[in-house]
């Protein structure tokens, strides 16, 4: 392929690419560097004049570059301005893109080539600097299982919510040979489809989460959208919110997932529990800051939460040793015959 040089016209767009890739705020560039590297990168052979002419044109489309503004005397006798220290502003602090991509890392729904592309885009809004931290990191491990469907799925559920329609969807489960399969019906070997009213997305545990009704059922539910399998749109509205029993005045979303833990749907009962004082912070990362504490003792605190009770049920094994649930007496039973089928399993 003929090599075509460089023209003046792509010598702003050269000048910005060098910002892009070379400055930041700790890198600042002189108009005689940009000239090495628009040399050295682009083969453009460009005096200052022409990078600062260049320079002040990006200012002027409204770019944020900063610079240092200095003033000397020529050899005229005259005062003229010098301009240095030349760097692009970005919109993304470093710290946030690091934040940002701590998220991609920590996600367990994102399939790693999916992950690492989005990654790889991230990068791409600072510069060469920045790359060179995170060059070594890694996500989750490879061989996780992979729904490449997540993307289109947020997509069409979206536009769902937006459009108040309907979808319809198979839901996936897995065999021994760790495959996404369709969830059937039961009784049958058809697989079973999901026709439900999407209402929100929503993130927890590392998850993600459609909170939508299904059909028949008269109360919300929650599925993971990474194992939401070949989505289609619907023409049909949604059952609107206010129809379902506990949702006449609409979904709050940080108390749906207060009180839905783990995304089990059903409806919440009011649970009173004695648990360490040192669990205060995990009860708070858990069950949000409105939940009710009060001192019993110096070690000791009463908590009154209301959440989901399958979800309570299990965050109750989770925290077994430094908690002891009073209330509902059918959730102390529950926990009471877990505990004796853990010990007697155990002790065989």
């Amino acid at each position: 392929m003929k090599y075509v040089p460089p023209t003046k016209k792509m010598l702003i767009l050269n000048i910005l690419d060098i910002l892009r890739k070379y400055s930041d705020a700790d890198h600042r560039l002189s108009a005689k560097e940009i000239g090495e590297l628009l040399e050295q990168e682009y083969s453009q052979t460009v005096d200052r004049k022409a990078i600062k002419r260049n320079l002040m044109n990006l200012l002027d489309f409204g770019y944020y570059i900063e610079y240092t503004e200095t003033t000397r005397i020529n050899k005229n006798g005259e005062e003229e301005s010098i301009y240095s220290d030349w760097y692009l502003i970005r919109e993304f602090t470093d710290a946030e893109l690091r934040l940002l991509i701590d998220s991609l890392l920590f996600s367990k729904t994102l399939p790693y080539n999916q992950c690492k592309e989005l990654i790889g885009k991230l990068e791409n809004l600072s510069n060469d600097y920045f790359r060179s931290k995170v060059k070594h990191i890694r996500t989750l491990p490879e061989n996780l299982p992979e729904n490449k469907q997540v993307f289109w799925t947020i997509e069409i559920i979206d536009e769902a919510i937006t459009n108040g329609k309907q979808v319809a969807f198979q839901y996936a489960e897995y065999g021994i040979d760790k495959k996404a399969r369709p969830r059937k019906k039961k009784d049958s070997n058809e697989p079973d489809e999901y026709i439900v009213s999407p209402y929100q997305m929503a993130a927890t545990n590392g998850r993600y989460y459609l909170i939508c009704n299904r059909t028949w059922y008269p109360r919300i539910s929650n599925y993971r959208l990474d194992r939401i399998m070949n989505i289609r749109l619907l023409d049909d509205p949604i059952t609107p919110l206010r129809k379902l029993k506990g949702y006449e005045n609409g979904l709050s979303l940080p108390k749906h997932m207060a009180e839905h833990i783990y995304m089990f749907a059903g409806d919440s009962v009011k649970v009173t529990f004695h648990a360490q004082s040192s669990l205060i912070a995990d009860i708070m990362d858990w069950f949000g800051r409105d939940v009710k504490i009060r001192a019993l003792d110096n070690e000791t605190v009463e908590v009154i939460v209301s959440v989901n009770e399958n979800a309570m049920f299990f965050w109750a094994l989770q925290y077994g040793m430094g908690i002891e649930v009073k209330q509902p007496e059918s959730l102390r039973s529950r926990l009471v015959s877990a505990a004796k089928e853990l010990a007697t399993k155990y002790a065989e």
